[in-house]
This record gives C-alpha cells, structure tokens and sequence, in this order.
C-alpha cells in the first residue's frame, strides 16, 4: 500500500457510506494468498472478502487498511490489522503503520512488543486525569453520544483526542493515552487491538465489562490502566 500512500487511487464508497480503496483491496489479497500457502487448513475473516471457512479451529481476521480516511487523506495514523482467533478468541495480534515503520505484537499471555521492545501502558492515578480518544462522535447514534459524553465529563478537560483508529489503541499500549471508546466496530476492527492492550498491561471489553470475541457487539472499551475499569464502566451507565 505504501506506494499508493499520497498518491491519487481509486476509492469508493462501501455499502456503509465507508470508504474502500485500491490499496485495501490490494493489500487483503497480498495476506489472504500468503495464508493459503502457508496455513490451508485456517479459516480467513477480512473486511474487503468476508469469510472463507477453514476445518483447523483456527481464523485469521484481517483488516488490510484500518483508517481508510486518514489513508486517503495522507495522515499516517491507519494501520493494517492482522489477528488470529482459537475458538472464537484473539490469541495473537499485530497493529502495523508500514508509512512510520512502527509495529506492535501482541500474543496471549506474553509481553506486547513495539519494533521488538516491551511496550507498556501506563498508570491513570483518577479518571479526572485520563486522556480519552475516539475515531469520532459520527460513529456514535444519539444513545451512545449521549454515554460517550458522560465519560468524556468526567475524564481530563480538554485532553480528549479525536481520530486515529486502531492507532490510538497502539498509542495507548506504548502509554500516551489511557482510554479508548468507540462503537459501532467490526470484528476486524477490534480483534487484533485485544491481544496487543493486554500484552502491554491495559485491558479491553464491551461497554459493559465482558470480553471481547467473534461474537461481540461494536461496543468496544479499551484502558490503559485496568484499576479504572470499574469507574469508566459507571460513567458509561450515566442515565440521562
């Protein structure tokens, strides 16, 4: 994708109204015939040719370009998503920006990495100092908005950090940011970030505390300080 990267490429708008690029499509088949050749046997989930069901347990969910947008736009803060799921759960996760060459490796049950080194997220003392991010308050119906901005008031003022992607989730396993919140999210969306906010000490969810897997909703929390899970899960739960 990189030589298309701020260059003129075709692009088209998805059922969805999101956009789908040259790029993307590229990309997805780049993955897609290396996994034939190397794993058969493995079931494949991408977000540009949907499902090809394998007979190992074992699915390999690929988002070839996360952030279309920033990536039409020239803004190197998409990245390409790779994830493996064992029984419907994210084991293995890589987080790749090719444009800055930066990389995280999140595996389950090991220390997440940034180019090789640990990465890890960092402490959040109250929610009142937590910086948040989003992609952005359009993917929010007026009920999530609503919850979204009851957290939003009571994290820190002025310090909330809009669009990014899957890159605010890397940016909070490397420790510059403490929560993410979003909806509205696919499993491509979601299923490597897991393995890579765990790896590095944070945690991830759905709005309301459960574990992320195949079968979850778009709701998708992610902290870097697992201590203030219990406070954002209250101020998402605001009634209005």
């Amino acid at each position: 994708m990189r030589p298309h990267f701020r260059e003129e490429v075709h692009s088209e708008a998805k059922d969805d109204a999101t956009p789908v690029s040259l790029a993307d499509r590229e990309a997805e088949q780049a993955m897609r015939r290396m996994l034939e050749a190397e794993v058969p046997a493995d079931g494949v989930h991408g977000e540009e040719y949907g499902v090809s069901v394998g007979t190992s347990g074992r699915q390999w969910v690929l988002d070839p370009i996360d952030g279309t947008t920033a990536f039409l736009a020239g803004r190197p803060i998409f990245g390409t998503l790779i994830a493996l799921l064992v029984d419907g759960f994210p084991v293995l996760g890589v987080i790749d920006q090719p444009i800055l060459g930066e990389r995280w490796l999140g595996v389950a049950g090991r220390q997440t990495t940034f180019n090789g080194k640990p990465a890890h997220t960092r402490a959040c003392r109250e929610l009142a100092l937590a910086t948040l991010a989003t992609t952005g308050p359009q993917y929010f119906d007026d009920h999530e908005g609503e919850h979204f901005m009851a957290l939003a008031a009571k994290t820190a003022h002025r310090r909330m950090v809009m669009g990014g992607d899957c890159y605010n989730y890397a940016m909070l396993a490397s420790g510059h940011l403490d929560i993410v919140c979003e909806a509205g999210l696919k499993l491509h969306d979601y299923a490597a970030l897991v393995p890579v906010v765990e790896g590095a000490g944070g945690t991830m969810c759905d709005w309301n505390g459960e574990p992320l897997h195949a079968g979850s909703g778009g709701h998708v929390l992610a902290l870097g300080d697992p201590a203030r899970l219990e406070d954002v899960i209250e101020a998402l739960a605001c009634n209005h």
